[in-house]
């Protein structure tokens, strides 16, 4: 199955299925979605991230210019390196304990199970 992202103001709205008989290439696959009535602009995206570097989800946003899905910033601290990856601050610790990021402090905490 072929999935195909609709993209507004440069953010994924939402994601379909395509079945790959209606979308062998890239285009056919627009094409079928034009033929449905759905306007607007589509990329495909890769479930597998096989291309445009990982799966579009909805608040995804889509670089043009790269050619791929950027998933949402998950704390304002973080920023967006040359990958299209967000980092921290600071990296997590690796100690093979378990860490979740405490943005208020912007640091990493231990996660400890009760």
């Amino acid at each position: 199955m072929a999935h195909f992202a609709q993209i507004i103001d440069g953010t994924v709205a939402r994601v379909i299925v395509v079945h790959n008989n209606d979308a062998p290439t890239e285009s056919d696959g627009k094409a079928f979605i034009a033929s449905l009535g759905l306007g607007g602009e589509w990329v495909q995206t890769s479930y597998n991230n096989n291309i445009r570097k990982q799966y579009a989800g909805i608040g995804y946003t889509y670089d043009a210019d790269a050619d791929v899905f950027v998933a949402p910033q998950p704390f304002p601290s973080w920023t967006l390196d040359e990958n299209h990856d967000w980092q921290p601050p600071t990296p997590c610790p690796d100690d093979g304990k378990p860490y979740a990021w405490f943005e208020p402090n912007r640091q990493w905490i231990e996660v400890v199970e009760p």
